[in-house]
């Protein structure tokens, strides 16, 4: 699989600037940033736009999605944040739990996961379970101990957003067929990193906040659902998901069918001109790249950090235990500096969860970005 150099000229990104905080908020494309803008002008001449100019962009998304991340296009809703996402997938299962079910979560996860499933817990009298983290670092071992006939829910990411440890999806899918759980992902750490077939996987919903690793705008997101769930009770009642829509002169004759897919999930206002194109280049770049040579070229990039952090006394984890585009470094006791803090003063951006160093590059990284981090690594921890 050939390994991408680096992509910097495809992006806004000073020389003296090495960002290793993707997984926070990536940097957006030139050519993101170049339709933005023709949005955000073509918002002061809206007598160019037509009926269609609501409709346009969000198939657009579709298509490319499918194409990229697998599963059919008709199951792609255009939604906001994650958070709208996994409430989405809540509202629609809500109906199906009784008291007594299981919500099956993982210890420290975000809460855009937890907080939906809470409240579904609370209005259904279901029970929400938290997965504690496993002693050896085995994310997938332990989740699957908790996956039997009583969990009806199990609402996981596709990796521990706070240092990338790996879950096979795989493998949690498959449980979940087989006790007849319902299977909820937010897939924002890992989707346009790293491969996750959902053909495989199979998710009965799968979210994903945009503005991360998909590149994409701030405010902009995907959520995928199985065809089993596309007739369910959408979050939302836009007038964009009914079936006459498209005949903005007959919006009174209020239609109760909706257009097919997931697109009665879309949020309310997707059609905006100055979110939806830069999040059409940026997919359109990904497709380009290829999510598996993205996923090989940044694994490139963090086996060579990880190793000076492990001369440094740091402790990473094994790679078949973490994701090629990000993983967390356990900082010595020994070491009380604040690194995010001290390596900004060098201009060189990372993350810190807990006690880990959070490693999060992209394309944008080149050879010099990894020279200086290993450099100012050294000299504040060695």
């Amino acid at each position: 699989m050939p390994l991408l150099t680096s992509q910097r000229h495809l992006f806004d990104i000073p020389d003296d600037i090495a960002y290793f905080n993707c997984a926070s908020n990536s940097p957006l494309l030139n050519e993101s940033q170049r339709r933005l803008h023709e949005g955000v002008r073509s918002k002061s001449h809206p007598w160019e736009r037509t009926p269609q100019s609501f409709f346009d962009d969000a198939e657009t998304i579709r298509r490319l999605s499918a194409e990229i991340f697998g599963g059919d296009a008709y199951g792609y809703a255009v939604i906001p944040a994650a958070s709208y996402g996994m409430s989405t997938a809540a509202r629609a299962v809500e109906p199906h739990l009784k008291a007594g079910d299981r919500i099956v979560v993982i210890a420290d996860e975000f809460p855009s996961v937890v907080l939906p499933w809470r409240r579904t817990a609370q209005e259904t009298g279901a029970v929400l379970v938290t997965v504690p983290a496993p002693a050896d670092g085995n994310w997938t071992r332990a989740i699957l101990e908790f996956i039997d006939a009583s969990v009806r829910v199990v609402a996981i990411s596709s990796c521990h957003w706070m240092n990338g440890a790996y879950i096979n999806l795989h493998e949690i899918g498959s449980a979940c067929r087989s006790s007849g759980s319902i299977l909820a992902v937010d897939a924002t750490q890992t989707l346009g990193a790293s491969p996750l077939p959902l053909e495989e996987i199979r998710p009965d919903f799968l979210v994903a906040a945009g503005y991360k690793w998909l590149l994409c705008p701030y405010g902009f997101g995907l959520l995928y659902v199985a065809e089993r769930w596309r007739d369910a009770r959408p979050l939302e009642e836009t007038w964009l998901a009914r079936e006459n829509a498209e005949d903005i002169a007959a919006l009174t004759k209020y239609s109760d069918r909706y257009m097919p897919g997931a697109r009665r999930f879309d949020v309310g206002e997707k059609c905006t001109p100055t979110i939806l194109p830069g999040a059409i280049a940026a997919l359109e770049q990904l497709r380009i790249w290829g999510v598996e040579n993205i996923a090989a070229s940044l694994a490139s990039i963090n086996a060579k950090i990880s190793v000076h952090l492990q001369q440094l006394g740091c402790r990473v984890p094994d790679e078949n235990q973490r994701c090629p585009h990000l993983f967390g470094a356990l900082l010595p006791e020994t070491c009380t500096v604040d690194l995010v803090t001290e390596l900004r003063t060098r201009d060189i951006y990372i993350s810190q969860r807990g006690n880990s160093l959070r490693v999060a590059p992209h394309l944008h990284v080149s050879e010099l970005d990894v020279e200086r981090l290993i450099d100012g690594l050294q000299e504040l921890i060695g």
